[in-house]
């Protein structure tokens, strides 16, 4: 089975490549170190090397209380993290500077996974999430390297996928050395793909240790200082292609009850920024991009936060906030960040990959699931105007995320059994 998703694999390196270059068009960070993509590293990034993949700026900001729990306990190490997009690349530049080594993933194919392993030979190789990589799984095994599936999550819909390539899946999973799974669901949906319960620890949930930076509240005061201090502000994070449009148009309605409300837009893929600036433009919006750097006037409808890594401080300046991801099918995103920000959380319907956490939030009164944009505009006026309602949510849900705590200290004493 596996020869044949490696053949398949290799019929569509070229398209892969080409995809590769057409979104270098609008992002061109996809057009730098190609070579890196085929396993072409260079050699020495230590002699004890812990290998760390997070795809993008979500897993990222997840491995990070990891990352720096590493650096303080194991110094004798050298860390290699990997990330598949430019974004990923940046957030980790700029979260842990010069203090550990960066390279993108090698796809796939036995010949750049090989020669990765050839080039950084860890002792150890964490993968983020849920990123099955058959070869690479293989490989790490055949090489003697100790794998483990960190923070882990498997969705119902997720699940129903990859149980159409059982085998496949079924010897992928065999090569970890261990799980740790976010919940006792996604521990039980590893199981049903044929996880020996033996390998599986419910760890719980990297993202609930993610530390407020200190100088967070100041820097949210001065940025509610330039939108408006006296504006109510309703924050639409990590939206998608379809769902802008739907944002926009419920703001508009917002907009004739609470006049001088600010949308904060915050597209999920930077190169959608501009595209989104030029959609709220075109609906009649006076904008602002972040990156301009200005002040908001009075006669500011829409601010676009077309920056990577602020997302977290644009939540923590704003009253309400809607996680994009969920009107569409996208099967949503982390909802964690506005609730560790103090501040209420809306999302849409489509929210499989945080169903464990919607839950918490939703039963503690922190969060509410809408529908529709209909639901959605009901939900952002009704805590924009009842300031205690909305207050009081957001300390319900800033309550959750201190109460759930604890995965770091997990996820730590496995990782040092294999150091």
């Amino acid at each position: 089975m596996r020869s044949l998703y490696t053949a398949f694999l290799y019929l569509l390196a070229p398209l892969v490549i080409i995809r590769l270059a057409w979104r270098g068009l609008r992002a061109p960070g996809y057009w730098r170190h190609w070579p890196e993509r085929f396993g072409v590293i260079s050699p020495a990034v230590g002699e004890q090397v812990i290998w760390i993949h997070a795809v993008s700026v979500g897993e990222v900001q997840a491995v990070a209380p990891v990352v720096r729990a590493l650096l303080e306990r194991h110094q004798q190490y050298s860390l290699l993290v990997t990330t598949v997009t430019p974004t990923g690349s940046a957030q980790v530049a700029e979260l842990f500077e010069d203090h550990v080594a960066h390279v993108f993933a090698p796809y796939d194919l036995p010949g750049a996974v090989a020669r990765f392993l050839e080039r950084v030979r860890p002792q150890l190789a964490i993968i983020m999430e849920t990123e099955l990589w058959p070869n690479l799984f293989h490989a790490c095994s055949d090489s003697g390297i100790s794998l483990l599936l960190v923070n882990a999550r498997l969705s119902e819909r997720s699940m129903s996928g990859y149980s159409r390539f059982h085998r496949l899946i079924g010897s992928t999973l065999e090569t970890t050395t261990e799980i740790l799974a976010q919940s006792g669901e996604d521990a039980r949906r590893f199981e049903k793909l044929g996880v020996d319960r033996r390998k599986i620890t419910v760890s719980g949930n990297l993202k609930f240790e993610q530390q407020i930076p200190a100088d967070l509240p100041e820097g949210a005061r001065d940025l509610r200082q330039q939108w408006g201090a006296d504006r109510l502000v309703w924050i639409a994070g990590s939206t998608h292609e379809g769902e802008d449009e739907l944002v926009l148009d419920v703001f508009r309605r917002v907009r004739k009850q609470i006049p001088d409300c600010l949308l904060v837009l915050v597209p999920r893929h930077p190169e959608r920024f501009d595209a989104v600036a030029g959609l709220a433009r075109q609906r009649g919006f006076n904008t602002v991009l972040r990156s301009d750097r200005v002040a908001c006037s009075l006669d500011t409808s829409v601010f676009i936060g077309d920056t990577i890594g602020e997302l977290m401080l644009f939540y923590a300046a704003a009253d309400v906030a809607f996680v994009g991801g969920s009107l569409v099918h996208t099967g949503g995103h982390n909802l964690l960040e506005p609730a560790a920000a103090g501040i209420p959380v809306i999302t849409g319907p489509n929210i499989d990959n945080f169903a464990e956490i919607s839950e918490l939030l939703v039963n503690a009164g922190a969060c509410r699931i809408v529908e529709s944009t209909a639901e959605l505009e009901a939900v952002v006026l009704q805590w924009l105007q009842d300031a205690d309602g909305c207050r009081r949510a957001g300390m319900l849900g800033r309550d959750v995320v201190r109460l759930n705590r604890g995965a770091l200290e997990t996820v730590m004493m496995t990782i040092e059994k294999y150091l």
